[in-house]
């Protein structure tokens, strides 16, 4: 690929992008600039807006705290939640909502619409309490099951809001701080972050995001505040840890205490859906297993997809929302060239 000229054509300020071979990194690529306009050169410690991908985070987070006996996929979520709780209806007297159908986006629970932008700062970062109460401008309406769990999939970040309010109310910590001393610190993700604010300090490593034809997004950092959802800023480089971590984790040398079985839970199709694992997406069986995440938000798109069986994968992040797909664009064109290269 002429990736200059294929840049150009998608109006791609920056782009880091990440392979892994043998389950370790193996290439590091980095094109373009921190923000248009600028000579500020995208490199290694760069950090983008991850968006979704941030679920892929959460999940093996949920992971780790079901190994230790603090969480139960399985079990009523409704039994550990203190700060607030899923209101009861027809629906969950059938089947109540678990870990396991809020991670797999199976838990009865679909997204107000125009709800969950990014950060506002006149309204400020809103008590998750208060959010899945419907009393904050992310989110006008009350969340509650609307159909019967584990029965249809419906793409939910209000479901990944409810397993971050399960978390700090199970460990008593925030989510940025359990994370941290459970996947960050551990997988030595240096250049990761779940910040609520960008600071004049940190613009030197920060991307801006921008629009498709080019420019910098108005506030260019957008945040997320519902960080279990999307609240994620990293590289290409870290997200690889992540993802060599869960391939190592299904070999039996995990850094985080994840059992294989647990591993092979993650990437094992999940309620009436054979697409979506526990954060992940899947395509394909066995050894040629593919699992895939995605992000896509306002000024920022990216991927992760791995071969986990094969020791394979591909981190793609970029600091510019082209308005399409991903696999419309840049970064299709991208993980298209780098599938071939694996025939």
């Amino acid at each position: 690929m002429n990736i200059k000229e294929r840049r150009e054509h998608y109006h791609i300020a920056g782009m880091s992008v990440s392979v892994i071979t043998n389950a370790e990194i193996k290439r590091l690529e980095q094109y373009g600039v921190l923000k248009a306009g600028t000579e500020k050169q995208i490199n290694r410690q760069s950090l983008f807006n991850a968006c979704s991908i941030s679920k892929l985070l959460t999940s093996m987070l949920i992971m780790v705290l079901s190994e230790k006996g603090k969480v139960n996929l399985d079990e009523d979520v409704n039994e550990k939640l203190s700060s607030w709780k899923i209101p009861l209806n027809d629906f969950t007297k059938v089947r109540p909502v678990t870990l396991r159908s809020l991670l797999s986006h199976q838990s009865g629970i679909i997204d107000p619409e125009n709800s969950f932008a990014e950060l506002n700062g006149k309204d400020g970062i809103p008590r998750l309490a208060e959010l899945l109460n419907g009393k904050t401008s992310y989110c006008k309406e009350s969340i509650e099951v609307k159909y019967e769990p584990e029965s249809e999939f419906y793409y939910s970040d209000a479901g990944y809001c409810i397993i971050q309010q399960l978390i700090e109310d199970v460990t008593g910590e925030s989510f940025a701080e359990i994370v941290k001393e459970s996947i960050f610190q551990p997988l030595n993700m240096q250049n990761s972050t779940l910040t609520m604010e960008v600071s004049e300090e940190e613009l030197c490593s920060f991307s801006c995001g921008h629009n498709k034809y080019g420019a910098v997004i108005d506030g260019k950092y957008p945040i997320y505040p519902y960080a279990a959802a999307a609240g994620l800023w990293t590289t290409p480089s870290d997200l690889s840890k992540l993802t060599i971590e869960l391939m190592h984790s299904l070999k039996g040398r995990s850094k985080l205490g994840l059992s294989v079985s647990k591993a092979e839970e993650m990437i094992t199709p999940q309620g009436s859906q054979a697409f979506t694992g526990l954060g992940v997406f899947l395509e394909g069986s066995k050894r040629e297993l593919e699992i895939s995440s995605l992000g896509w938000g306002a000024g920022f798109q990216s991927i992760m997809v791995s071969y986990p069986y094969k020791g394979t994968g591909l981190i793609v992040m970029t600091n510019t929302d082209t308005g399409v797909h991903q696999m419309k664009g840049i970064i299709g064109e991208v993980y298209h060239a780098y599938a071939a290269g694996l025939e």
